[in-house]
Formats: C-alpha cells, structure tokens, sequence
C-alpha cells in the first residue's frame, strides 16, 4: 500500500473537453476522474528544456498537469535536435524556454504554461521553486544538481531526478520527508573533470526518452498519490545491454543538509566553488598560461616550432580538429604515460574541446617540469567559431 500522501488535492471538476482528452486515464482504476482532477490542479516544474526536459514536458502536458514551469536560459542549436525533440528545426536560435512552451500548447491547449528564461541560481531558486508542487530535474551540471536539491530539501519539497550519459541512465526521487535526499546519495561532488558532460562525452539520444519517461511516471505516482515511487531507490539503466537494476538508497543520518541535525540551513553561497569547476591544480596552472585561438593561428603563420597536442577522444577528433594537432587523450596524461614521450626540445601547447580537460591535462605536465607549457583557452569550439567557420561543431 501507498505510504506518501498525493501531493494535490483535486479540482473541482473536468470539462466535457477533458474528459474526451483524458478518457484512457480515466478508465484506469488507479487513476480515474479523481486521479485525473489532481493532475489538472498540479504544478510542476522542469528545471531545463533539454535532452531530458523535452520528453519530461511533452508528456506531462498530455498527461493533463494544469501547470507547467519552465526554467530555461539556453538558445536551441542545431546539435540539441539530435535528442532534444520538444524542439525542432525552425526552432534553432530561438529561446529554449519559448521553444518549449509553444510545442506544450500545440501539445495540450488546456495547460498554463508560465516560463522562467532565466539561468537558475541561489537569488532566484527559493523564489520560484515555492511556486510549484513538484519539481522535476533535468539539469547536466552538478553545481545545479545539488542547487536544486537543496532548495527543494530546505522548501520540504520532492523532486524527480534523472541522468543521462552515453548508453547510460539514472533516476530516483528525492524528498527529504520521507526518504533520502540526493546528498545522501551523493555527499560530495565528484573530483573536476572525472566525469565527462555529455558535451564532451556524448549521449544516445533516445535515451533522454527512457529516463525522462521514468521521471514522469514518478511525477503522475506522486501527484495522484498511486503506486511506489523511487523514493530511497536508484534506478539504473543499461540501454546497450537492456538492463534496468534497482539500488537502495537509505537517508543519512549524517546528511548536512536533511538529517535531524542538519550543519546546513540555507543555500550554500556559491555552487559553482562547492563542485570545482576546474581542479585547484588546474585553475593554477592556466594563470598566465592560456593562449587564444587567436594566439594559435598567429604563431602556426609565424612558423613557431611547438607541438600542439588535442587531448579529446578519437571520435571527436574525427568531427573536425585543428590542423597540426597531433592526438593523445587525456587519460594518458592522468595516468603519466605520456610523460616519458613528449619532446623536451620545442614548447607544448594543448587544446581540447573547450578548455576544460586541457587545463587538467596542463596542470599534469607543468607539475612533470613542462613549465612552459600552455593551454587554448575556448579549444576548438573556439576555432571553429573564430578561425574556420565553414569546419562543423559539436
């Protein structure tokens, strides 16, 4: 038997209309016109319109939740509509948020839609989050992973949590007042750089699909108060050996910020500091040892004897790459195979992607007496968007 109460009390009634719209969730007991009333008093947020926020807002909306929050700063790019299917091609440089809502309404006319185009933030969380019942998360940064998780532990509300990376997939619901939070599961951020986005790592699109599918399920069980949620329960998902396994998660009796003593009462400062955005070692090691792509292309023309080292992986050096640049993935730098190969005669100059990994990579070989070494600052995107506009971008 259920033990969480629904998160709604239902409304009033359902129109002729909805009744036609909604009439195959009606004929399910568990769900009924009681069920389906709750859902039209709901209001849900979904913190981003991405890869998991697109198939998240598409099914609630038909679903029949009342009202619909989207935050949402990004702009659509041509590489999101490989899985971010709320959006579409004529969509591309549009507002995401905006993107989003009109594909909601085209969706279901009967759902209020309010957006927030705003980058979610410690000044503005408590604020809106307090607007809503349920809160659905599909963010890809762990700074705003555990932003949201905190607001929604300080407000004592539950949310939906997914993620995504390559053939991989996470899910499970936090709330606090009755299970785990997601510090309990994961206490402290993981070491910069270790787990790749899915920027850099990629992601099979269709598994936004699964997951955010998951996560919806959650949301329509916590609304209508039906069936066992994930609550104190992660959900894992293998899609290339379709394998779905379940780990218990238990509350940490521990946890700073949910336990019954909690050290933590309000939001933390700055999110971005608590996860480390670059190691130590790498913030150090890129201060007055960053180039611009600019840089680059002046001393590849003055002829300037250097090797420039891309530390991305093969698969992305084969969508565009910048001429001259000789190939070694950063793992053979974390684990110093490298070391003992890169010549002691001509400076060392390393790019990836964007910044990130080679300033990890940089901080490896200048602790190695590489001290002359430098990084590209804004990597390849960078070149492409500076240099050679007509190479393709990921």
């Amino acid at each position: 038997m259920n033990e969480y109460p629904a998160l709604v009390e239902p409304a009033e009634q359902l129109t002729v209309d909805e009744v036609r719209r909604y009439s195959r969730h009606l004929i399910i007991p568990d769900v009924g016109m009681l069920g389906q009333k709750r859902l039209k008093n709901a209001k849900v947020l979904c913190v981003g319109a991405g890869g998991l926020g697109s198939p998240a807002l598409m099914y609630l909306a038909a679903a029949g939740v009342g009202t619909l929050g989207i935050v949402e700063f990004d702009t659509v790019d041509e590489s999101n509509l490989q899985r971010q299917i709320i959006h579409g091609q004529s969509d591309i440089g549009r507002s995401k948020a905006e993107s989003a809502r009109d594909s909601v309404k085209e969706i279901n006319p009967l759902v209020n839609v309010i957006i927030h185009n705003t980058r979610i933030d410690v000044d503005n969380v408590m604020e809106i989050f307090s607007q809503y019942d349920l809160i659905v998360d599909g963010t890809d940064n762990f700074a705003t992973r555990y932003l949201v998780n905190d607001a929604c532990v300080l407000l004592k509300k539950p949310y939906v949590w997914g993620s995504i990376y390559r053939f991989d997939g996470q899910a499970s619901v936090f709330w606090s007042e009755y299970g785990p939070c997601y510090r309990c599961l994961y206490p402290e951020p993981p070491p910069p750089g270790m787990v790749p986005s899915c920027a850099e790592g990629g992601v099979l699109g269709v598994l936004c699909a699964s997951i955010g599918s998951i996560q919806v399920t959650e949301a329509i069980k916590l609304l209508t108060g039906i069936g066992e949620p994930l609550i104190g329960r992660l959900m894992i998902y293998d899609a290339l050996e379709m394998d779905y396994r379940q780990i218990k998660v238990r509350k940490d009796p521990d946890c700073p910020i949910c336990s019954a003593k909690p050290q933590q009462t309000q939001l933390l400062e700055n999110y971005e500091a608590f996860c480390g955005m670059l190691s130590d070692g790498a913030a150090e090691a890129v201060v007055d040892a960053t180039i611009t792509v600019m840089d680059l292309k002046a001393r590849m023309d003055r002829n300037e004897d250097f090797i420039l080292i891309d530390v991305r992986e093969p698969n992305e050096y084969e969508i565009l790459n910048i001429p001259g640049a000789v190939l070694i993935p950063k793992q053979n730098f974390l684990d110093g195979s490298v070391l003992e190969k890169l010549p002691q005669d001509k400076q060392i100059i390393l790019h990836c992607k964007s910044g990130a990994r080679s300033a990890e990579c940089l901080a490896v070989i200048k602790q190695a007496g590489f001290a002359d070494a430098v990084h590209v600052g804004g990597g390849v995107l960078a070149w492409q968007k500076q240099i050679d506009p007509s190479l393709p971008t990921y």
